[in-house]
């Protein structure tokens, strides 16, 4: 990171005990653990933390896990903690899961409540970040009982359901923009087998959000894994049911790790594998180069390259629907220049650092728009409000398009622009 920065948090419980860091969902704070302290502080000294720009936390946003990883280790740092147990809710689990990847020997123990290796797709997570750009929170907050909560629990619980809604309607915007973003980037599911610490995994039996076919995953990839369902929860089942995850969270870490010499260490211990809980489910059954004459050209490794970041940031700009859509009508005919694409415009140019890709986005739609290409100029109009404009903006480039291209080709440009715009920034896309 170019600038170090913490997270606001408090603690709960002894000071001398060992630390148990609690991380929470996307739009929450860390009230959403407040049913877990009582019985959690009894045993472990437990730190949970905001997410930035929720609960009043300064609003730096982080985009990307890794930084949210990053930030919270920072803040340990600061408290003179070296090694801890973690468990995190949704997007607190991909931090979780972050941490034991690149950080092993700082996590003792983990658990993933209502995690996925991947949440969703990439495309739905900055459509949400496009519609919040154009909205605000207001849409996502109203929609909020509805993925959180079984109907159930929302019809009997309106104080608690209000809480939620009120929770995320007062995080900062960009903060939560730049959350989805992070989401839309992470994806764990080739490296699930690298962490190595005793892991429980908690989904809600109801859960639509992030399903128990996601914990599934979780489970056949880590190999010291446990997967607990929990009854009658959905996405914020620490919320929904509490005394089922706080027994299971109990249970998990007071058997994989215990209390170090130093107050506030914690260290991992060789114990059997915790016995399953609730319902268990059993996992399913390079050659290095030299610098000398015999390695590859340089023009070689520079073109495989120019692909790779190519097709990521096509990906990043138009989308995985569009470019797999792309994919996978290309044939022997139409391979090359798919391929030719991807290299050239993607991997070369869109990847140049002298102008943002906003910038771009403006040039290439007042180009397509005065070229007349429609069907070009629909997607990157979506591409346009995923790369950070505004439809306000929009309007602005194509009304200067007008003055300069004509009339006729704004009036197609904008019939075009709208019915993307229309679609992409519905509460309900």
């Amino acid at each position: 990171m170019s600038e170090t920065k913490t997270l606001q948090y408090r603690t709960d419980g002894p000071e001398d005990g060992p630390l148990l860091v609690l991380g929470p969902s996307l739009g929450t704070t860390w009230h959403m653990w407040d049913r877990q302290i009582p019985e959690l502080s009894r045993h472990w000294r437990v730190l949970r933390f905001d997410l930035p720009g929720h609960g009043g936390a300064p609003a730096h946003p982080a985009p990307s896990v890794a930084e949210l990883a990053d930030r919270l280790l920072a803040t340990l740092d600061q408290l003179g903690v070296e090694r801890f147990g973690y468990a995190g809710c949704s997007i607190g689990g991909a931090i979780g899961a972050e941490l034991a990847l690149r950080h092993p020997q700082r996590v003792g123990s983990l658990a993933l409540v209502s995690a996925s290796p991947r949440f969703g797709t990439a495309d739905s997570f900055r459509q949400r970040g496009v519609v919040v750009r154009t909205n605000g929170l207001d849409p996502i907050a109203r929609a909020t009982p509805e993925r959180w909560f079984t109907p159930g629990f929302a019809a009997a619980q309106p104080a608690i359901v209000e809480w939620a809604v009120q929770m995320v309607r007062t995080t900062d915007p960009g903060c939560y923009i730049a959350a989805c973003e992070a989401l839309a980037a992470f994806d764990v599911r080739a490296e699930l087998s690298r962490i190595g610490v005793p892991t429980l995994v908690v989904a809600g039996a109801d859960d639509q959000v992030t399903p128990a076919a996601d914990a599934r995953v979780l489970v056949a990839g880590i190999a010291d894994a446990r997967l607990a369902l929990v009854p009658g929860a959905s996405h914020l089942a620490p919320v929904e049911q509490p005394m089922a995850v706080t027994e299971l969270l109990v249970r998990h870490f007071s058997s994989s790790w215990q209390s170090a010499d130093h107050p506030t260490g914690v260290t991992a211990i060789p114990a059997p594998p915790p016995k399953p809980v609730l319902s268990p489910v059993p996992p399913p059954g390079g050659e290095v180069v030299g610098p000398d004459h015999h390695a590859p050209e340089p023009l070689l490794d520079a073109r495989a390259d120019a692909y790779d970041q190519g097709i990521k940031v096509r990906r990043e700009v138009l989308g995985d629907a569009h470019v797999d859509r792309a994919q996978s009508v290309a044939d022997e005919f139409t391979g090359d220049f798919q391929d030719f694409i991807t290299r050239y415009a993607w991997g070369e140019v869109w990847t140049r650092p002298g102008i943002d890709r906003r910038i771009r986005s403006v040039v290439t739609l007042t180009a397509l728009a005065a070229r007349g290409h429609l069907d070009e100029l629909a997607f990157h109009t979506r591409a346009a409000l995923r790369n950070g404009l505004t439809p306000t903006e929009i309007k602005e480039v194509l009304l200067h398009t007008g003055v300069y291209c004509g009339v006729p080709t704004a009036n197609s440009a904008f019939a075009v622009a709208q019915r993307i715009i229309r679609e992409e920034t519905s509460p309900e896309g």
